[in-house]
């Protein structure tokens, strides 16, 4: 066990996400993407899907974990097959945590689940995207085994992203 999930709470609890979260889940987004000034246009920040997380994740194999403690949303992370990726590869998107939630492990154990999911899901690999500002979350996907891509893969269409890292399952 990672020494990290030892301070976190036992009372967190992760589950799929229900249409009620999708107004708490674009402020905790956008909220994240302005504390790290990332809130710039190419990503997420100004994609109209993250207003409408749940109805975005009803795609087939993907999936959103939210995480919440005491029936307060702390954050939530996902998988998604994002267009023009190759066979058997998903995304990894939309990992977002309070300031409260980081540096316990709960970004961990979100992510674990989605790589998980994504593996009974038949995926081979997991693809991210991401911002040089965001270099908590970095740490985290370096440890779990990411290796950084030069170019992007996929159709994102968040030209923002400056780094490109991809994990095999």
């Amino acid at each position: 066990m990672n020494s990290t999930q030892n301070y976190l709470p036992s009372n967190i609890n992760i589950r799929n996400i229900q249409p009620f979260d999708n107004p708490e889940l674009a402020v905790i987004v956008r909220n994240t993407l302005t504390e790290f000034g990332a809130n710039v246009p190419g990503t997420v920040f100004f994609d109209p899907t993250t207003d409408a997380l749940f109805e975005l994740f009803q795609t087939e194999k993907s999936a959103y974990f939210v995480a919440e403690i005491d029936g307060k949303l702390l954050g939530g992370g996902g998988i998604f097959p994002t267009e023009g990726l190759p066979n058997g590869t998903c995304e990894l998107v939309k990992m977002y945590l309070l300031p409260e939630a980081r540096g316990i492990g709960l970004g961990r154990m979100l992510m674990e689940r989605c790589l998980e999911t994504a593996g009974n899901y038949g995926f081979q690999q997991i693809y991210l995207e991401t911002l040089p500002e965001l270099n908590l979350a970095v740490k985290v996907y370096e440890k779990l085994g990411f290796e950084y891509l030069s170019t992007p893969l996929g159709n994102t269409k968040h030209f923002g992203c400056g780094l490109w890292m991809l994990k095999k399952l």
